[in-house]
């Protein structure tokens, strides 16, 4: 019996370099140089598997609409996103890092509303809406810590890895909102579907984790 076909979606950027060696333990091995190549979808080691390559932003819409049938994404991406649609079957301990609000060193309580300064918007809105707080958002796509600098926000909601990078601007880590790290998903359809083909597939990477921790 012919196989169907597979199509797994892959995070651009850090994800990817530690993504590769977990499919690799479930013998799944891209054709050729990912990182040396400007192609976007790629064959593997199977004629039945596909990665496809894309920002790490867009793996849960294309798993939710079956443009991919599996993918790996940050919790933080699928927190934003909703998980609507999606199985996370996974934590893949990879990309580890945690959600935080931050602001500048000796910040002052703010007074009434405050301003966000974020690109997770609906996590932020959730937080502080469980928090008890009126805020405003700001969308902003990249260098947070300017915000507040700037007098643009009171705080920020954003990805805190080492801290060196707040610590560098005047900022510092506030209140924790989530660990982060990156997780396989699973579209709910291909799950019915192709059940055969993928639980093999999230068991070898299962155990790729576990050995990978305890190694």
């Amino acid at each position: 019996m012919k196989k169907q076909q597979l199509t797994i979606a892959l995070s651009k950027g850090r994800i990817l370099e530690e993504t590769l060696p977990l499919l690799e333990a479930a013998n799944i091995i891209p054709a050729e140089n990912i990182f040396k190549s400007r192609k976007l979808i790629f064959d593997t080691n199977h004629d039945n598997i596909k990665f496809v390559v894309i920002r790490a932003t867009d793996v849960p819409t294309y798993v939710e609409y079956g443009g991919a049938d599996m993918g790996i994404a940050g919790k933080d991406v699928l927190m934003e996103h909703g998980g609507k649609g999606l199985y996370e079957p996974l934590d893949l301990e990879i990309a580890k890092c945690k959600l935080m609000v931050a602001g500048l060193t000796d910040a002052l309580p703010v007074e009434g509303r405050m301003r966000i300064a974020t690109k997770f918007v609906n996590i932020a809105k959730q937080y502080f809406a469980q928090q008890g707080c009126q805020v405003d958002i700001v969308k902003l796509y990249g260098a947070m810590e300017l915000a507040p600098i700037m007098g643009l926000a009171d705080r920020i909601v954003d990805i805190v890895d080492t801290g060196n990078t707040l610590r560098a601007n005047g900022l510092e880590p506030m209140d924790f909102i989530a660990n982060i790290s990156s997780r396989l998903v699973v579209g709910q359809p291909a799950l019915k579907m192709k059940h055969k083909q993928i639980q093999p597939i999230i068991e070898m990477m299962s155990e790729a984790v576990v050995n990978r921790r305890e190694g």
